[in-house]
C-alpha cells in the first residue's frame, strides 16, 4: 500500500481505541463521535479482511493481529510526534500536581514572566504518571514516589522536608511540642498521600506512633488550608508551607524533618537541548532551592 494512501485518521483512531479499550475513551481523547471512531475501525477491518477487536458488552479487546498493529503504530506516531516537535516547537508545557501549582509555582510565575518574558509558558495540572509525548509536556516537578516514564529523564530537585503544621492559635491550645501530643490533636489527612502520617512517625524515630486522621481531604492544598483555618494539625512538605509560616498563618511546632521522598525535575529527553527548557529547568531548581517567594 504506498504511504500516500495509508489511512492516517483511521489507524490513529485505532491505536487510542486500542491503548484506551474503549471507542468512547478514544473519541474522548481525540475529540470526536464515538461512532466516529467505529467507523475508522470498522473502515480498517473491512480493508484487512481480519477483525481487529474481540468486542465485549464493556470494553473491546485487540485480536492478535491487532494487538501488533496498535503496538506498532503507537511508536510510529511517537516517532512522528517528536520529529515535529523538534521541527515545529509548540509552547513550553510545565506539569506539575494542583497542590504544587497553587502553593509553590503560581506565587512565584510573576517573577519568572518578569524575567524569562519570551518563554511561551502552558500550565497542565496533573500529580501521577504522564507521557511526555502524548500530552505534550515539556518539564514536570514529581514527587519521587512516582518515577519517570520512558522519554524523559528525572534529576533530584531537593528531599522533601515533613513536618506537622497548624494555626498559630491551634498551636497554643494544644500545647504541641513533641511526637506524642499528636494523640491530642485533630489529625487531618490526605486522600492523594494516606502514608503521610506513618511516613513521618518512621522519619522522626517513632515508628511506635498510632497516628489516626479523623478527617480526610481529598487533596494536599485543601488539607493545608483546613490547617491554616484551625480546623487542626495536617503534616506538609516544608517548600509547600514555607510562605505560610513567614507570613504567620501557620505555625510549625516541632519542625521539620527529612522525608522517605524527593523533589524531581522531569525533562523530555527530546527537548532537552531547547533553549527555552533549559532556561525554564535552571529557574525551577533555583527558585526550589531558595527558600520562600
Amino acid at each position: 500500500m504506498p504511504t500516500t494512501h495509508l489511512p492516517l485518521n483511521a489507524l490513529r483512531a485505532f491505536e487510542v481505541a486500542a491503548r484506551l479499550g474503549s471507542m468512547n475513551a478514544a473519541a474522548v481523547e481525540l475529540g470526536v463521535t464515538p461512532g466516529a471512531i467505529s467507523r475508522h475501525v470498522k473502515t480498517l477491518e473491512d480493508r484487512f479482511g481480519l477483525p481487529l477487536f474481540e468486542r465485549h458488552p464493556r470494553a473491546i479487546v485487540p485480536t492478535r493481529e491487532g494487538a501488533q498493529l496498535a503496538s506498532e503504530l503507537a511508536e510510529v506516531f511517537e516517532r512522528m510526534q517528536i520529529a515535529v516537535s523538534r521541527v515545529q516547537p509548540g509552547p513550553l508545557t510545565l506539569s506539575c500536581s494542583s497542590t504544587v501549582m497553587m502553593r509553590w509555582l503560581i506565587p512565584r510565575l510573576k517573577n519568572f514572566k518578569k524575567s524569562h518574558g519570551s518563554i511561551d509558558l502552558r500550565l497542565n495540572v496533573s500529580y501521577d504518571d504522564i507521557d511526555f509525548i502524548r500530552d505534550e509536556i515539556s518539564i514536570a516537578i514529581r514527587t519521587s514516589i512516582y518515577r519517570a516514564p520512558t522519554g524523559a529523564t528525572a534529576e533530584r530537585l531537593i528531599r522533601e522536608e515533613i513536618g506537622p503544621v497548624c494555626h498559630p492559635e491551634y498551636a497554643n491550645r494544644l500545647d504541641f511540642s513533641q511526637p506524642e501530643d499528636t494523640a491530642r490533636a485533630r489529625i487531618l489527612g490526605s486522600a492523594t498521600r494516606p502514608q503521610a502520617w506513618s511516613d513521618w512517625a518512621l522519619a522522626t524515630g517513632r515508628p511506635d506512633l498510632r497516628i489516626t486522621q479523623n478527617e480526610v481531604y481529598e487533596h494536599f492544598y485543601l488539607v493545608i488550608q483546613a490547617a491554616a483555618c484551625g480546623l487542626g494539625l495536617a503534616l506538609a512538605p516544608r517548600f509547600l508551607v514555607e510562605d505560610e509560616i513567614r507570613s504567620g498563618h501557620l505555625v510549625a511546632p516541632i519542625g521539620f524533618v527529612a522525608g522517605p521522598y524527593e523533589m524531581q525535575l522531569w525533562i523530555a529527553d527530546h527537548l532537552r537541548g531547547r533553549v527555552d527548557v533549559k532556561a525554564t529547568a535552571d529557574w525551577i531548581r533555583t527558585e526550589m532551592c531558595a527558600g520562600p517567594a
